[in-house]
């Protein structure tokens, strides 16, 4: 299974997102080194994220990334 990096822009809400896929490996290492280079390469003005996402195909990794994902609960010694 691929490795896709994406770039994604927030909107209005938490729900409407735009994602751009921005590139494709093979291998995780390849694919963490580009982010983070990526990230490295932004600016203050830049209003995205950059994320590696896992998965079977491109429509798999766009569902995973517009998933609604629910905050951790904090245990009492976490906080």
């Amino acid at each position: 299974m691929p490795y896709y990096i994406y770039k994604i822009i927030a909107g209005p809400t938490d729900l409407l997102k735009t994602l751009e896929k921005m590139e494709q490996y093979d291998s995780f290492k390849e694919a963490r080194q580009r982010a983070r280079s990526l990230r490295a390469g932004m600016t203050d003005d830049d209003n995205y994220t950059v994320k590696v996402m896992f998965a079977d195909s491109e429509l798999a990794a766009e569902e995973k990334l517009m998933e609604k994902r629910e905050q951790p609960i904090l245990r009492e010694w976490e906080k």
